[in-house]
Formats: C-alpha cells, structure tokens, sequence
C-alpha cells in the first residue's frame, strides 16, 4: 500500500469545484448533459438502450449523444452528487492503470473529505474484512457490520438451512444498513454481500455505497472469471435453463 499512499498526502477536496459550479451544470461536457446529436442511434426500437450491442465502436465516448431525449441532468447540481463524479473522474485521470481498487477507494474517500466508513461485509468473508478494515483504519473511523447482524433464525423467514442439522442465522442486509445509519457512516462498503442483499442493502443505506468485493464462491470472488474462461462460458451457457 505504501506504493501510492501516504500519511502526509496533502489532498485537494472538492468543495472549491462546488462553489464555483454547483449551482449551474452548463459546464459539464456532452457526456454529462446529454445533448442529442443525431447519427446513428444503437437501439433497436425506440425506447430500449442496447449499448452493449453498441456497432459504432462507442462513439458516446468521443461525445455522440444516442439518447433521443436529449436531456440535462439536474441531479448533477446536487453538491454531493457534483463532487462524487468530479473527484472519481479527477482520480481516474491521474492515476489512471496506476491504482488497485483499496488503493482508489483510500484516495476516493480522502480527497471526498470523509471520515467515517461504514463497511458491510459477508461472514463467509470475516478474515478479508478485518484486513480491510486494518487497512482503512489507519485513514478512517470505520464501522463494520456483519451479514449475520442479529442472529435471526432463518426459520422465522421461512428460509431453508444449508445444513439442516445446525442453527443457521439468515442474513439482514436491510439491519447492516440501519446499523450503519445509527452510525453516521459518510460512505459505506459491500465486501461480498450475496446477490439481492447488496440490493437491499443499497436501498436501505443512507449514505453513499460501493462495492469492494463482489461475491463469487466458486471464482474467489472474481465474476468476470466466468467471462474470461471459456469453459465457464460454455457451462453457463449449456446448463443454464433455456428462457421462455
């Protein structure tokens, strides 16, 4: 970690961006407001966006606006919401292929000026979160807060049990996100939350959240390793029930 950071970084918060343009997005390039220029729209019927499926190489990314509605984005001149885009993408420019995630994470929530971390994280994963936890304690207050939280049985939930055997306690995303509100968390972290948790514990947080860690048992927590293996792919493709 010593590799980027520092305990002397002198960092450049974004409140001086705030004053100058919070109260008018005028500024921001076509990426941000949106305005339309026609050519080459990749949808394929009007009203469903399939950039995935993007023919024109992206072009967005050289400022061609596909969206028909040709809107500006008023959201953007929300304070909070201004100085989260401009300090990612400031951060994204300067240290660009330079950076682990923890590492932007770190600088992320320096330069945002944050000084409690709420971090919500899967049992199954206790021994990487208190290593995480290690790390951002030497920057932050941080806040952890177990899926566990609570030891509810899952049989008040209706839920089955992995092994029948034992007592299982369901996890309570909707409770680590209460919890962390209690707290006053200025940002919160998902390390491994299952697939629909980190859905409901967005929706309950109150403070802004990002993903750390995503969950995959069988990958070691690396999704994309089912994109990048082939045999993955073909398993997926080939076992997965057939839609409708």
């Amino acid at each position: 970690m010593s590799r980027m950071i520092t305990e002397n970084i002198s960092y450049v918060t974004y409140q001086p961006f705030l004053n100058a343009y919070a109260s008018n997005v005028s500024f921001l390039p076509n990426a941000y407001t949106g305005l339309h220029q026609k050519a080459g729209n990749p949808r394929e019927e009007k009203g469903t966006m399939k950039c995935a499926d993007c023919k024109l190489d992206n072009a967005c990314y050289k400022g061609k606006s596909c969206y028909d509605q040709g809107f500006k984005q008023p959201e953007y001149q929300d304070a909070e919401n201004l100085g989260i885009l401009m300090t990612a993408s400031r951060l994204e420019a300067e240290h660009y292929m330079k950076m682990t995630r923890l590492e932007e994470l770190i600088h992320f929530s320096r330069e945002m000026g944050y000084k409690r971390l709420g971090m919500a994280f899967c049992v199954g994963l206790s021994r990487e979160a208190k290593d995480i936890a290690m790390v951002l304690g030497r920057y932050f207050e941080v806040h952890s807060v177990c899926c566990k939280v609570c030891g509810v049985d899952k049989k008040e939930f209706g839920i089955p049990n992995i092994k029948q055997e034992r007592y299982e306690a369901a996890c309570n995303p909707i409770g680590q996100a209460k919890y962390l509100r209690e707290a006053k968390t200025e940002i919160n972290i998902i390390v491994g939350l299952c697939v629909g948790h980190d859905m409901l514990f967005t929706k309950y947080s109150e403070a802004p959240v990002t993903t750390l860690v995503a969950k995959d048992r069988v990958l070691a927590h690396n999704p994309l390793g089912a994109i990048y293996s082939n045999y993955w792919r073909r398993q997926i493709m080939e076992d997965m029930p057939k839609p409708d």
